[in-house]
């Protein structure tokens, strides 16, 4: 089973994004995953600078994806989708069905857990496309997972995102820019002032949603790192880890030494709960609410 970064999510200084990836490059992971997939409006890292970490990192060593944005919004954005889908060196994940488009037939492709892929038919029609590997979706429970693994199509990997704040859904809206009483077309750029995003708290101060510009994220953060050794059995191919301002570089090593067998899942959660930027959630992986919390023990592992 392989590590993998996803993209980051959120906007931060471009020296910021530089170091980080700097760090990468030394890091234990397998994959990542590089790009604004959020919104296009973010321009401290412009297309032909994600390239040039591209390269840092592969010469590191790494398998290098570049991941498009989930909401296409303009013709500028078409034109970057268009650029990213015929690079001619790089795998490409795709975010929506019109990436998809631009990809079938003609080169392999990573499918996003944006892409609604469910059922075995949807994962077989998409395999004929040249679906190399696929993210579950987010919702998705490992009840779930076990049944495609089991009629999945050979040769197809499969990837679980495994940690961070889950991106739970788009709009044309920017309300990071309506929080501030701003419009999407002058937001400032709010964004860079919240490098994990902005949460929003209910009327009884219990922590509910994260504003990240036209993206909703889980409060909670998703942590499935003591569910790793049950992945293993299942046949998971790729967990996913995703970036967060502080800790990144840790949170990795954490990950990485759990699924060589050098740290105890429970010793080393039990470090990674103090990394967090939030209090942690596991609800989708057992069938449960989003923001639940179960322990590993209290659910009986499916045959």
């Amino acid at each position: 089973m392989k590590l993998s970064l996803g993209p980051i999510q959120y906007y931060w200084p471009r020296d910021e994004v530089l170091a980080f990836y700097d760090a990468v490059a030394q890091s234990p992971v397998d994959i990542v995953y590089l790009g604004e997939a959020v919104c296009s409006r973010r321009h401290e890292v412009r297309l032909s600078d994600w390239l040039d970490i591209a390269a840092v990192l592969r010469e590191a060593g790494k398998e290098v994806v570049l991941s498009t944005q989930v909401l296409i919004e303009s013709g500028a954005d078409v034109t970057v989708l268009h650029k990213i889908c015929a690079n001619g060196t790089y795998l490409v994940e795709a975010n929506d069905m019109g990436a998809v488009h631009c990809l079938e037939g003609k080169v392999p492709f990573v499918a996003g857990p944006h892409l609604n892929i469910y059922n075995l038919p949807t994962l077989q029609w998409m395999a004929a496309l040249g679906l190399q590997r696929w993210v579950m979706p987010l919702e998705m429970g490992r009840d779930d997972l076990s049944l495609l693994l089991a009629g999945s199509p050979a040769g197809l990997q499969t990837e679980v995102f495994a940690y961070g704040r889950m991106p739970l859904a788009f709009s044309a809206r920017c309300f990071t820019a309506r929080h501030c009483n701003l419009p999407k077309d002058d937001c400032q750029f709010k964004c860079i002032e919240h490098p994990d995003g902005l949460l929003m708290r209910t009327r009884e101060n219990e922590e509910f949603l994260v504003l990240n510009g036209i993206q909703t994220q889980s409060a909670r953060v998703h942590n499935l790192l003591p569910e790793l050794p049950a992945m293993q059995e299942m046949g998971v191919d790729v967990v996913r880890i995703s970036p967060q301002s502080q800790h990144t570089q840790r949170i990795i090593d954490l990950f990485k030494s759990v699924m060589q067998g050098r740290a105890d899942p429970a010793t080393a959660n039990t470090e990674l709960l103090g990394l967090m930027v939030e209090k942690p959630c596991n609800g989708y992986w057992y069938g449960k609410p989003g923001l639940e919390l179960v322990s590993p023990q209290a659910v009986a592992v499916p045959a």
